[in-house]
This record gives C-alpha cells, sequence and structure tokens, in this order.
C-alpha cells in the first residue's frame, strides 16, 4: 500500500510526466503573486494613515529636492501673487493640513509668485458702477477712488483712469494696481450745481 501511495506522489512530481510543467508553473505563479502582495502591503504600510501636516510658509524648493524626508513626492502646480507673502514659499497645499494620508503620495503646492501677473484690462465703460467694481475685484485690481462728473447717466462710468491717465481695454496691466472710475451722477445730486467733479476715496 505504501509503495503504491509513494509510487503516486512521485509519478506527481515527475517531470516526464503530462502537465508537470503547468502544475510548476501555477505554484511559481501563486508563490509570487502572494510575496508581491505581501511586499506592498509592507512597501506602502497598508492601512496606516498619518495626519498631514502644514507646509504654508516654507520653501517650496527645498520641499520638492528634499521632501521624502518627510515621506511625501512634493509638486508645485502653481504660482499665485500675494502681497507680503516671501516669493517661492508655500501659499496652499492638496491634501490640506489636519487630512489623513498615507505616506508616499503626492502633495500639491500652490507657491507665492516674485510679482503680480500681468493682464489685459477689460472694457468698463458703460457699465453699471456696481458691474465695473465686480470686474475690477475679479481681475485682482484696486478700486481706488470714484469721481462723480455730471451726466445724465447716472453710476455710469464714463471713464477709466489708472495713474490719472485714461486707460483702454486690453491694455497690459499688473494685478494689483489701483484703477480709479469716472462715474455719471446727475447734476442736482451734486453738492453744488455749478460744479464739475466730486472725488471720493474706496477703503
Amino acid at each position: 500500500m505504501s509503495k503504491q501511495k509513494n509510487g503516486a506522489s512521485r509519478s506527481i512530481l515527475d517531470p516526464s510526466r503530462p502537465g508537470f510543467h503547468i502544475l510548476m508553473a501555477i505554484v511559481v505563479t501563486a508563490v509570487i503573486f502572494i510575496l508581491t502582495i505581501l511586499f506592498l502591503r509592507l512597501f506602502t504600510r497598508h492601512g496606516r494613515e498619518i495626519e498631514m501636516p502644514s507646509y504654508a510658509g516654507r520653501s517650496a524648493q527645498e520641499l520638492t529636492q528634499h521632501g521624502r524626508s518627510e515621506g511625501f513626492v512634493f509638486v508645485v502646480n502653481d504660482e499665485l501673487y500675494e502681497n507680503g507673502a516671501t516669493p517661492g514659499t508655500v501659499l496652499k497645499q492638496n491634501p490640506l493640513p489636519g487630512e489623513k494620508v498615507k505616506r508616499g503620495r503626492k502633495v500639491y503646492l500652490t507657491v507665492a509668485a516674485a510679482e503680480p501677473p500681468t493682464i489685459k484690462m477689460l472694457e468698463l465703460r458703460d457699465l453699471s458702477l456696481r458691474q465695473a467694481q465686480i470686474m475690477i475685484e475679479s481681475q485682482g485690481l484696486v478700486l481706488d477712488k470714484i469721481i462723480e462728473k455730471p451726466s445724465p447717466y447716472e453710476n455710469v462710468v464714463l471713464e477709466v483712469l489708472y495713474k490719472g491717465h485714461s486707460i483702454a481695454q486690453g491694455t497690459p496691466i499688473k494685478q494689483g494696481e489701483k484703477i480709479t472710475l469716472v462715474v455719471g451722477k446727475d447734476i442736482g445730486d451734486l453738492p453744488d450745481s455749478d460744479s464739475t467733479n466730486t472725488e471720493s476715496s474706496v477703503n
């Protein structure tokens, strides 16, 4: 009986037996698959998460060059000008500070630009004062003053001034620059009916 069992096991492991190589391939594949899963779980620390630190104010160059010591891969994907911010430092990050993340993931950084970007001036003439204010804000410009000028077109923008001079649509201008609007005002509503313009600063 034992001789029969030994013979059967030897016949299974016999390289000359039909199907032996297929069986060995299946076994080797299964072993490789199991080892791969174990390695990936160990490498990524499967199931373990940490709290994302805040990198605001840190040097983006330092993080992208030596950030692996922090356990993450840092990528600069945007620049934004912010008055008073040190150029090259981190303003925003994704994932946000406090989020639960795994080590080794990518962290996308928004970095402070050295100077404001240049944009093209939009057409503000013939718009209402409110519409013009919204567009100025959306462009990143600053409404510095409003000059009221006698006109039948109440609260309509008659002219746009930059550094005391009229600025046309499409003129290059840097974000953060100050703009003055000349708007129409009913003569009867002005302090003196014989005056031409009144000026007010915008806080």
